[in-house]
């Protein structure tokens, strides 16, 4: 109160005394009667005279809540440009709802990430997903946190987890609460899962029939076999084939490890990609003869320069060729041959392996590089086949920067052919020494006998 408002005051407190003292009131209810008076007056004057104690009040009277600020194409309100600022940056797909569920805010990595969803519209129109509708409903209506999974299917299906919460806006800002959503697309790592899953299950699978077939032999020649001469060389016969096939997946379960190990390590050696594919070609050219298979190489040895590991480029043209041999059938011809220039692949060599086998049905051809798939899996069986040579030829290319292509018509045959980067050096020839030339034989060797 300021010290003019005191003289009014006392003016009217004095004449209300007079005015009591005059009536010959009791001293108690003189007393309460003046106490209440004055009490009123101050009051009173306080409210219709008084400024307010803000020094600022002489100025304008403004309105200092802040205002909500709107972002043009990308939401209807939030609360000041800097909220704007940081969830348009965050590379987190953050979206704004409000109580009555519609999305108020979607920042761009939530645009991209869900490109169905739609400022001002339901949440449950924009993205019509069981879990996420009903764990936002939830949110909206007990204010409590959640964290839950939902999948979407935009091109393809893709999994998320997601996080929601109620944003206590106040009455300051001038918004109602909202419920904030932050969305991680867990996608990639449900895949890795599953592979890895699918891949024990298919590993301990292919081990296991093998070995169960080895066991229950050797159980019938512990037993009514036991002097049986002709049931024994036979079942010997068979025990050694499994025994064989269970080694044989072991070395790619291994070489398949080693590969993806180094996988993101590129080699540094110059060699001729052609010189390999010839080398594996003469180990297998007395295979291909003995099931009635013409193997034709068609390459130059003198080409420009690849950056490689010769070892693990020996193990791609062994798994093609003996592939190849494996499921062309009789009297099937193989052809090595240089791959003509592709603009699909510019700056880079190829090697194709063809056959004239009975093809690839078209909707196979792409899983043909997964681990452990097989067009005709008990074909594949009975030629000693793990399902993983592929893969390992995918792996192996993935190291070197290159790739696989695959063609096929059913009847026809199939081409696989293998392309990798030429060398920096423009024009550089080199033909591998006698000594590297023996190790891609020996790798070769190694890699059929093993």
């Amino acid at each position: 109160m300021q010290r003019w408002a005191l003289p009014p005051i006392a003016i009217v407190t004095g004449a209300a005394a007079a005015a009591i003292s005059a009536a010959e009131m009791a001293p108690l209810a003189t007393f309460a009667i003046v106490t209440v008076i004055a009490l009123g007056a101050s009051l009173t004057l306080h409210s219709r005279i008084s400024p307010p104690s803000d020094p600022d009040a002489t100025a304008p009277t403004r309105d200092k809540s802040p205002k909500p600020v709107a972002i043009p194409g990308n939401a209807q309100e939030l609360p000041g440009e800097l909220s704007r600022i940081v969830f348009e940056k965050l590379p987190v797909p953050l979206i704004l709802i409000t109580r009555r569920g519609l999305i108020s805010f979607a920042n761009s990595a939530a645009q991209e990430t869900l490109p169905r969803l739609s400022n001002g519209q339901h949440f449950a129109h924009s993205l019509r997903a069981p879990a996420f509708v009903e764990a936002v409903s939830a949110t909206l209506k007990d204010g409590k946190d959640r964290t839950f999974e939902f999948m979407a299917y935009e091109a393809g299906d893709r999994h998320f987890e997601a996080r929601v919460s109620m944003l206590a806006l106040g009455e300051a800002s001038g918004l109602e609460d909202q419920a904030i959503v932050q969305i991680e697309d867990r996608t990639q790592t449900h895949r890795a899962e599953m592979l890895r899953s699918d891949f024990i299950a298919n590993a301990s699978h292919e081990l296991r029939t093998p070995l169960a077939s080895i066991i229950g032999y050797i159980e019938t020649l512990q037993n009514h076999a036991r002097e049986d001469p002709d049931a024994r060389e036979r079942f010997l016969q068979i025990m050694g084939r499994e025994a064989h096939r269970m080694q044989r997946l072991v070395d790619d379960l291994m070489s398949l490890s080693r590969i993806e190990l180094n996988e993101h390590v590129r080699p540094v050696e110059r060699v001729s990609l052609n010189r390999i594919a010839m080398d594996c070609a003469a180990v297998f050219r007395p295979f291909a003869e003995k099931e009635n298979i013409n193997l034709q190489v068609e390459l130059e040895a003198d080409t420009p320069n690849v950056i490689g590991d010769p070892d693990q480029l020996a193990q791609v043209f062994t798994n093609l060729i003996d592939n190849a041999i494996k499921y062309s059938g009789d009297n099937a011809t193989i052809r090595l041959h240089t791959a003509p220039a592709s603009p699909a692949n510019p700056g880079r060599i190829g090697v194709c392996v063809s056959d004239s086998g009975v093809g690839i049905p078209k909707e196979k051809i792409a899983r043909l590089t997964e681990r452990f798939y097989r067009v005709n899996v008990h074909t594949s069986r009975n030629k000693g086949g793990t399902g993983l040579g592929l893969a390992i030829v995918k792996h192996i290319l993935n190291r070197h920067r290159g790739r696989i292509e695959i063609t096929s018509t059913e009847g026809k045959g199939s081409t696989f052919t293998v392309w990798l980067p030429r060398a920096n050096a423009p024009g550089d020839v080199h033909v591998l020494p006698k000594s590297d030339t023996t190790r891609n034989e020996d790798a070769a060797s190694k890699r059929l006998t093993g």
